[in-house]
């Protein structure tokens, strides 16, 4: 299997970064905006060349309230089926702690290929781990969606 995040590795999320970098932070309308997020050339290219030798997953740390925008959204840009894992709703943990927590459950069951994530933190520890991983490194990278992911363990 190819594990895909979906911020910042299929879906750009430029356009809502405004909502996180007012205080307090917006994150009722940075998940609104969610189903307006162009995709990602590279990552959109990267996922259906992986389906063609892969069962796709998406892992993402949005919450569990934003499924059915997500399922939209994928089903929108003509991406591949595949299970999404989503992080509950009070989950706070560090992207990276909850990621990897997924990763592994998903590794007891199934080969898990490559895992393609922009969080660098999350793919430092999922290479520590033993997994193959592609750094998607082709958004525009955002100091606060990183401490979101980090210190508020939002995305």
């Amino acid at each position: 299997m190819a594990v895909f995040d979906l911020d910042n590795t299929l879906a750009d999320t430029a356009h809502r970064q405004r909502f996180l970098e007012r205080r307090p932070r917006d994150w009722d309308a940075f998940f609104a905006a969610a189903p307006d997020d162009p995709p990602l050339a590279e990552g959109i290219a990267l996922v259906r060349e992986s389906a063609q030798e892969c069962t796709i997953v998406y892992l993402t740390g949005r919450p569990e309230r934003c499924r059915r925008d997500t399922l939209d959204w994928l089903t929108a840009h003509g991406l591949p089926d595949g299970p999404v894992h989503m992080r509950g709703n009070a989950d706070r943990r560090p992207a990276r702690r909850a990621k990897l927590e997924i990763l592994r459950r998903l590794a007891r069951t199934h080969e898990v290929r490559v895992l393609v994530d922009d969080d660098e933190l999350v793919c430092d520890d999922a290479e520590r781990a033993g997994f193959t991983v592609v750094r998607a490194r082709w958004a525009a990278r955002s100091a606060e969606l990183r401490e979101a992911q980090e210190r508020e363990g939002r995305t």
